[in-house]
């Protein structure tokens, strides 16, 4: 049996047991067990390891594999044949419209299998991305080439796609499933999504949406009050219906950056309903920055974030992910999931991110039906991030050299001594 020694990692407080032993407020050094590509075990560091091949890791900070749990790879790398773009969601909105019309296969291909790429050598291991779907009866030409994408890529990245449907196509409730059907059957993967913005604003599509979703037993995936309107109600709206029909998926809601917007009574509010259903909240910081509150000529006032502190405080599952890259959306980003985590920890003021705050670019399960499971358990396969030149009290600076093991195997030039 091949079996590897990585000795004296740090790993997050979230991810140890609570009988850890601890040196004051920091954890002990870990010892990560690994045989033929698996997890099998991990315990305090030992003073002398023996008896297997070690890699002395000298404390350096250690990650499971990544999740990017909302991205847009068939917008990607875009905006370099773009001409000027207005400021804000809409006017992005409107030049990627524009772009989209000169789409083809071999188009998203090329630049989705880049980002791709970009991931898998972050350390991404699994990853969501919305397809923008504009036509009710016709599929884009992205759906399908994702489709392929998630084969080409099976056993690196574990790909889904998600149904971007503005949410007025919803109004009509036999077409609402009808799509629902549509992703139903279009594969392993498939998740229904929608836009819901106050500018589109119709709670019976919304309804439509929600209801269709559950009939084909389909998770869902939304974009909801990306906005700073206090008047914004699809979260709100989410959350009752879902919890009144007691809908047996999984509700990811991105963005909700209404919410930093609304008096805070009526925002904690929102908030508690949301702890009562079965719904993750994702947040996008580099995209929702730039995006939000974006005049020209004119220094943003406002953050643009959701209430991630709030929603921690009340057990809700949160998760930080890339959103869009180099496109009219977002000129920044690298689908490096920890680049997003860094700009979270400025705009939100995130304490100890490495202990407290890396879960949300690890936790898979929270995109599940039944979230719970922590991951690096013996049998697992041995995905890990080892920051070789970062540390746990700076985190995440430094981070970028990383050596990135999958099933054990370094993939990088990443040197573990």
């Amino acid at each position: 049996m091949t079996t590897l020694l990585l000795h004296q990692a740090r790993l997050p407080q979230w991810l140890l047991p609570a009988d850890w032993p601890s040196q004051g407020t920091q954890p002990n050094l870990a010892d990560i067990h690994i045989a033929q590509g698996r997890i099998a075990r991990i315990e305090p560091a030992q003073q002398t390891p023996t008896g297997e091949a070690v890699r002395h890791l000298h404390g350096a900070p250690v990650l499971p594999g990544l999740v990017d749990a909302h991205t847009h790879l068939d917008k990607s790398f875009t905006l370099p044949r773009m001409g000027t773009v207005k400021p804000g969601l809409l006017g992005a909105i409107e030049a990627m419209m524009a772009d989209r019309q000169h789409w083809t296969p071999a188009d998203v291909h090329a630049r989705a299998s880049k980002a791709l790429q970009w991931a898998y050598a972050a350390g991404v291991t699994r990853l969501r991305t919305h397809c923008d779907w504009w036509e009710p009866h016709t599929e884009p030409v992205a759906w399908n080439v994702l489709r392929e994408l998630a084969e080409e890529w099976r056993g690196r990245i574990a790909i889904e796609r998600v149904t971007l449907v503005p949410l007025y196509l919803y109004a009509d409730a036999a077409t609402a499933d009808a799509l629902a059907r549509r992703v139903a059957a279009s594969g392993e993967g498939a998740v229904m999504g929608g836009f819901v913005h106050s500018h589109n604003w119709d709670p019976q599509a919304l309804a439509h949406l929600l209801d269709a979703a559950a009939r084909h037993d389909l998770d869902l995936d939304l974009h909801v009050d990306e906005e700073l309107h206090p008047g914004a109600q699809g979260l709100a709206a989410i959350a009752r219906h879902l919890k009144a029909s007691g809908y047996a998926g999984r509700a990811v809601c991105g963005h909700t950056c209404a919410l930093a917007a609304k008096p805070e009574a009526e925002a904690l509010a929102v908030l508690d309903a949301v702890a009562q259903a079965p719904i993750t909240l994702v947040t996008l910081p580099l995209t929702n920055l730039l995006l939000q509150d974006a005049v020209t000529g004119r220094s943003p006032r406002q953050r643009g974030l959701t209430l991630v502190k709030e929603a921690r405080a009340r057990g809700i599952p949160l998760l930080i992910a890339s959103d869009n890259v180099q496109d009219p959306f977002c000129p920044v980003g690298s689908y490096d999931p920890l680049e997003s985590l860094a700009a979270g920890v400025l705009a939100a003021q995130l304490d100890q991110p490495f202990d407290r705050w890396t879960d949300a670019l690890c936790r898979g399960d929270w995109l599940t039906r039944t979230p719970g499971r922590l991951p690096l358990q013996p049998g697992d396969a041995a995905d890990l991030l080892i920051f070789t030149a970062a540390d746990s009290w700076g985190f995440p600076s430094r981070t970028q050299p990383r050596t990135v093991l999958r099933a054990g195997r370094p993939i990088n030039e990443g040197v573990l001594t």
